[in-house]
């Protein structure tokens, strides 16, 4: 669905800047004032500058003679070459002379003129005699007295050009100084009409559509909100983790409201002159006051709204801060009538001014969050519009096998598989391409390499570890994949993905991760009896797992319900004696859940076995062939244990 928008009045069908360039201080139109005295002054000292120079050129280092002195040479056989412009003679000899009229200076190059009663037939016969080379042009090729001028101004004139250009593309050191970091950016008003993005491109968040619907019904008929005296809020905050669709949102917003819609990110504000940032907001909100009612949407608004107070400025005055200030006077400075929605987008809602988020400014806050198994197969369905599927392909099967994953990482699942498809040379998109690209997505791509057999065998103890104890533990998640192809850093890889989406965690269920994530380590430790690099990424995983437990999330009774570890990485508030604690307590958690690994593995040695001599033989299994292997799922009738397994 398309709606007509309501552009700007325009020339030629062009939509016109709605950021004019700001300048200097009292200059219109973003034109910097020029001292035009100073560029005289300036150009005049130039144009003496090259003058003088030309002037040292041209006088070069011949010798002024007189006429009586040039006969003399001639007389001589002292002259080599000569050449002349109507009386005007200028010639070199062949062996050097001194000037008696100028101090006996020496030269072997020189000037003269002719006298006009001289006689010239004698003259050229001597020449004649004395074999000298003579060269004459007629006096209408030399360059006029005008012409010099023009040539000598020339370099003056380009310098002067290429100055006034600087100038005009730059706003001054308040405006943004030389180079243009004063003007405005490019960014220009969408049209509704020629976005393509509506409220049907949007899927899996609709609770977060519905608010956007009610801002859009308002600009659409105010009258109806104003008759009972509702007002629509000034700003609308869109929070959420990266590409769960909020730009898309307000894309959608521009496609459906009817009305101007101007777009910028929060860092084209910033510049490194101090006031550039404010200057563009003034101007951003004056043009979309302009054109009202309207929306505003300023995306990563975090990069310059961030809590004031820090040492990141001195005194409140750097650029950063002031920008703030203007965005908070500019949405705090209008009515409601005027119709100027805000919307903002940001990852890190905590970062931000209390200011800001105050009642009157983004007063109201919309989470967008990860979407949910139904919410994925929707967003799936939107992104294979117009890729061609098998009929055996399944949004919700997909969606199931995606938990966590956003709206952007769904778009790259289609293309990725749509790739694969097209590599193979198919026509259609089938499943077996999904799923080799939700593998080379989750798992990475596999690295061509030979490993010995040796390291073969113990990457498949490690990986069949990892998913015994997954199949094994009560309520686990079920292993989906394992591979012992290498991919990326890894040697090898075990997937495993819960059957609904999950929103808490209890105890249980987070030592049951610990424990799988030891379950390489302890195989390696049950078969070989050492300990090898395999499990650096294992430890890692169980490190965080088990200081959270302990220090966030109150599962420990020796340190009780407490927050003592912080999410954002900041410096605990504790006692080096509770830090201690904490991490007695995690290493408890982790000694006790390591326990288990190695015991439930050695009393399941048969089925570690089975798993491990699948993975040698197929290199990859599936879901069906792993449980299959390991004697806990029977064997497909129609088809041999492990036949499902890609290799």
């Amino acid at each position: 669905m398309e709606r007509s928008g309501a552009p700007r009045s325009s020339e030629n069908g062009k939509t016109k800047r709605p950021w004019r360039a700001e300048g200097l201080p009292g200059t219109p139109g973003g034109r910097p004032k020029i001292n035009w005295w100073r560029f005289v002054a300036t150009l005049l000292a130039v144009y003496a500058v090259f003058f003088l120079v030309s002037s040292f050129f041209d006088s070069g280092e011949r010798e002024t003679i007189s006429y009586t002195q040039f006969t003399q040479q001639v007389t001589a056989k002292n002259v080599k070459e000569i050449y002349a412009t109507g009386l005007s003679v200028e010639g070199q000899l062949k062996s050097a002379a001194n000037d008696p009229d100028s101090g006996n200076q020496s030269y072997t190059e020189f000037r003269t003129e002719i006298p006009t009663f001289a006689d010239t037939d004698q003259l050229s016969q001597q020449l004649q005699t004395a074999a000298v080379e003579i060269r004459a042009e007629p006096l209408s090729t030399g360059r006029g007295f005008f012409l010099n001028l023009l040539l000598a101004f020339f370099p003056v004139l380009l310098l002067a050009g290429l100055w006034i250009w600087i100038m005009r593309r730059g706003a001054g050191m308040m405006g943004g100084g030389v180079g243009g970091l004063g003007k405005s950016k490019a960014a220009k008003p969408v049209e509704a009409g020629k976005v393509r993005v509506t409220f049907d491109d949007v899927a899996g968040i609709d609770e977060v559509e519905n608010e956007l619907v009610e801002i859009v019904d308002y600009l659409k008929d105010p009258a109806k909100y104003r008759r009972l005296g509702a007002k629509l809020p000034k700003g609308v905050l869109l929070a959420g983790p990266p590409g769960t669709g909020k730009t898309l949102l307000a894309r959608a917003v521009a496609g459906e409201a009817n009305v101007p819609f101007f777009s910028a990110s929060a860092s084209e504000f910033i510049e490194m002159i101090v006031g550039v940032g404010a200057s563009r907001v003034r101007d951003l909100f004056e043009e979309a006051r302009k054109v009202a009612p309207s929306i505003v949407f300023i995306d990563e608004i975090d990069a310059i709204g961030r809590a004031r107070g820090g040492a990141g400025g001195i005194g409140g005055h750097d650029e950063r801060e002031q920008t703030l200030n203007q965005i908070l006077t500019e949405m705090d400075g209008f009515s409601g009538v005027e119709g100027v929605i805000v919307i903002g987008a940001t990852n890190r809602p905590e970062v931000l001014d209390q200011a800001l988020l105050r009642p009157g400014r983004f007063d109201r806050t919309v989470q967008v969050g990860l979407p949910d198994a139904a919410g994925r197969a929707a967003i799936l369905g939107v992104h294979t519009r117009g890729v061609p599927l098998e009929a055996d392909v399944s949004a919700d099967r997909i969606a199931k096998t995606t938990p966590g994953m956003t709206g952007a990482d769904l778009a790259n699942l289609v293309n990725e598989a749509a790739l694969l498809a097209a590599k193979r040379g198919k026509e259609k998109v089938g499943t077996a391409d999904f799923a080799d690209a939700l593998e080379k997505l989750q798992l990475g791509a596999a690295r061509s390499i030979v490993m010995p057999e040796e390291e073969r065998v113990r990457t498949a103890y490690h990986e069949a570890g990892h998913a015994l104890l997954g199949m094994l533990l009560p309520g686990a998640d079920p292993v989906r994949k394992i591979s012992i192809i290498p991919r990326g850093r890894a040697l090898g890889v075990t997937l495993s993905t819960p059957e609904t989406d999950r929103y808490a965690y209890d105890e249980r269920y987070l030592r049951g991760r610990i424990t799988g994530a030891l379950g390489g380590m302890a195989a390696e430790d049950v078969i070989y009896g050492v300990i090898t690099t395999g499990a650096e990424s294992d430890l890692e995983q169980v490190t965080m797992i088990a200081r959270g437990m302990v220090g966030r999330w109150g599962m420990s009774q020796k340190v009780g319900p407490l927050t003592i570890l912080s999410n954002d990485g900041q410096q605990p508030q504790a006692s080096p004696a509770t830090l201690a604690i904490v991490d007695e307590e995690a290493r408890r958690i982790v000694d006790e859940c390591y326990d288990d690994a190695v015991r439930i593995l050695r009393e399941n040695r048969a089925k570690l076995e089975g798993i491990v001599a699948a993975l040698l033989e197929h290199e990859t299994l599936d879901e069906d062939s792993a449980y299959t292997a390991a004697g806990l799922r029977e064997p497909v009738l129609d088809a041999e244990p492990g036949e499902l397994a890609k290799s």
